[in-house]
C-alpha cells in the first residue's frame, strides 16, 4: 500500500489553513497545519514532510525568508501562496527556490493539482532526511562546461565540488536542455518536457526559470553563452554534454 504524501500547510489564517488541511486529507493526503514559521520548524523537526505549502504573508518571519532558510539545508518542494497582484513576491519566491506558486483566492482543487504536479516531478530521494542520500550512482552523472549534474541526487556541482541548489523546476529544465543539446527548443516544447502536456497555466514560468538557471550556470547571465536565445524560435543549450 502506498504511503500518503505528507504535506505541511503554513498559513496564519486559521479558516484557510483548516480548509486546505481538510481538503487534502479528503483527497488521499496527510496534511498538517502550522500558523507561523516557528510552528513549521517545530513540526518539521518531529516529522518528515514531502512538500510545504507556504504563505508569503506570515506574522514574524515571512514566507520568503522561510523559503530561503529551507533552501540552505533542504530541497523539499515548496509551493508559495501569494495575494492577487503581488507579482514581485511571486518572482522573488521563485528566485528563493520555490517550485511553484498559486495566487489567492484559489480553488482547493487547483492547489491539489499543483501539489500533485510538483510531487510527480520530485523523486522520493529529494525529501529524505539529511545524510540519508545514497552515494554516486553509475550512469547518473551528466557533465557540461565544468558542471556535473547528479541525476538521481538531483544536485548540480561546480568544478570545485560545491553544490549549487536547484529547485525542482530548475532541475527539470536543466535536464530537458541536457537531454536535447544543441537543439532549438520552443517554449511550448520546454513546457511539455518540464511540466507535461496541457500545462498552459505555466506558460510564463519557463521564462522565469531560464532567467534563474542562467544566473546559476552562466559566467555572465546578461550575455548567456550556455543557454542562448534563438529569437522567434526558442532556446538552445550550446555546450557539449557527456553522460556517464
Amino acid at each position: 500500500m502506498n504511503q500518503k504524501p505528507r504535506i505541511i500547510v503554513v498559513e496564519d489564517d486559521r479558516e484557510i489553513r483548516e480548509l486546505i488541511v481538510r481538503y487534502l486529507e479528503a483527497h488521499e493526503m496527510s496534511a498538517t497545519g502550522a500558523a507561523n514559521g516557528q510552528a513549521m520548524k517545530t513540526a518539521m523537526d518531529q516529522e518528515r514532510f514531502d512538500l510545504v505549502v507556504l504563505d508569503v504573508m506570515l506574522p514574524g518571519e515571512d514566507g520568503l525568508s522561510l523559503c530561503r532558510a529551507l533552501r540552505e539545508h533542504s530541497m523539499i518542494p515548496v509551493i508559495m501562496l501569494t495575494a492577487l497582484g503581488e507579482h514581485g513576491d511571486r518572482v522573488v519566491g521563485l528566485e528563493m527556490g520555490a517550485d511553484d506558486y498559486i495566487t489567492k483566492p484559489f480553488e482547493p482543487r487547483e492547489l491539489l493539482a499543483r501539489i500533485k504536479a510538483v510531487l510527480r516531478r520530485c523523486p522520493p530521494e529529494r525529501t529524505m532526511a539529511p545524510g540519508k542520500e545514497k552515494g554516486r550512482h553509475k550512469g547518473d552523472l551528466i557533465q557540461f562546461s565544468g558542471w556535473t549534474l547528479h541525476r538521481l541526487r538531483r544536485e548540480l556541482v561546480d568544478a570545485k565540488g560545491m553544490v549549487e541548489p536547484l529547485s525542482s523546476g530548475e532541475f527539470d529544465l536543466l535536464l530537458a536542455f541536457l537531454s536535447h543539446p544543441r537543439q532549438v527548443l520552443s517554449r511550448d516544447r520546454l513546457l511539455d518536457l518540464v511540466h507535461g502536456r496541457g500545462a498552459g497555466q505555466f506558460d510564463r514560468s519557463i521564462d522565469t526559470q531560464i532567467m534563474r538557471l542562467r544566473r546559476k550556470i552562466e559566467v555572465d547571465p546578461r550575455h548567456p553563452q550556455l543557454i542562448k536565445t534563438v529569437w522567434g524560435d526558442g532556446y538552445m543549450f550550446t555546450p557539449e554534454v557527456h553522460e556517464r
